[in-house]
């Protein structure tokens, strides 16, 4: 008696829409069964990795990281350039820490002039991200996105205390928009809803529940992320129903595993390796949960993970 593999269909479907320009344009999302299981629905689109730079020195970063950027990081131009003709990076993602207020409190047009000097230096699809400061992202991206007109960018984050004047700049622009919410299904789903009620289509959008690294909290970001996936397909909600964003290298490159010295903790191995496992770890933790688009640093990291798309698709 032969074997027969036990499938689930479902009635939902994740909702897709692509960024970029042109030919360059890349597609997120349209499945309509649970990551890799292809053999059980259609599974169009392969997961993303957009390759993060920012529009300042990295002096925060851990050396493991600045070390593979040391040549361009000072200039987020040649950043963006490298990761586009080096790194062969399919998306990039600018972060606009400069504007941060604890930072250099740079301005919303001084970001804008970033953000269109690097559009015009690469061709790959953009996302643009302000500095998680949610009075100061309430300008500076309001200016990213009207830089960016045209250019089919992804840009955020829109959270409950400014979320009202930036889907306004992605909507006058004709931006995606990430919605994110504090690792908390209900807070997500409010917030989705909070959107679409202002016009913004929910094909426009991708959620971003937040993110934690390998040995900090994965296992409870990964059961809100699989909790909405589930929802999405098993349930067709249609709040739920937009990709999933994974921001994971800011959250992986500062715990303690990937900064702490060899000669403190030698049974740990190599920092280098040990910092690019976590990453590409934690990485492929989030795609199995049912992320769409990742966020990544450590180009040897990103490498790892796309093999191992590679593989599962």
């Amino acid at each position: 008696m032969s074997y027969v593999i036990p499938k689930e269909s479902y009635t939902g479907k994740v909702l897709s829409f692509d960024f970029g320009k042109d030919d360059r344009a890349v597609t997120v999302g349209g499945e309509n069964t649970l990551p890799f299981l292809s053999f059980e629905g259609q599974q169009p689109s392969r997961p993303v990795i957009a390759c993060e730079i920012q529009d300042c020195p990295p002096d925060d970063w851990p050396d493991t990281v600045k070390e593979a950027y040391k040549d361009v990081s000072g200039d987020p131009v040649a950043w963006a350039r490298h990761c586009q003709d080096v790194l062969n990076a399919k998306a990039i993602a600018l972060r606009l820490l400069s504007t941060h207020p604890d930072r250099d409190d740079r301005s919303a047009e001084d970001a804008a002039g970033t953000v269109r000097d690097v559009l015009a230096a690469v061709d790959v699809p953009l996302v643009i991200l302000g500095s998680n400061h949610i009075e100061k992202d309430s300008t500076v991206l309001v200016a990213a996105a009207e830089a960016a007109s045209g250019y089919n960018c992804i840009i955020g984050k829109a959270q409950e205390g400014n979320y009202k004047t930036i889907v306004a700049a992605a909507l006058a622009h004709n931006h995606k928009l990430i919605a994110m919410s504090e690792l908390d299904i209900n807070l997500a789903k409010q917030l989705n809803i909070l959107i679409t009620q202002m016009g913004f289509s929910k094909e426009k959008l991708i959620t971003d529940p937040m993110c934690s690294a390998l040995g900090y909290g994965l296992e409870y970001t990964y059961s809100v992320m699989e909790r909405i996936r589930l929802a999405a397909l098993a349930q067709n909600d249609p709040t739920m129903q937009p990709p999933i964003l994974g921001d994971v290298g800011m959250y992986v490159w500062k715990i303690k595993e990937t900064v702490a010295p060899e000669a403190d903790v030698p049974e740990w191995g190599t920092l280098r390796e040990r910092g690019i496992a976590w990453e590409a770890i934690t990485a492929t933790a989030m795609l199995l949960a049912g992320t769409n688009l990742l966020i990544m640093r450590h180009p040897a990291a990103i490498e790892t993970v796309e093999k191992t798309i590679d593989e599962l698709v």
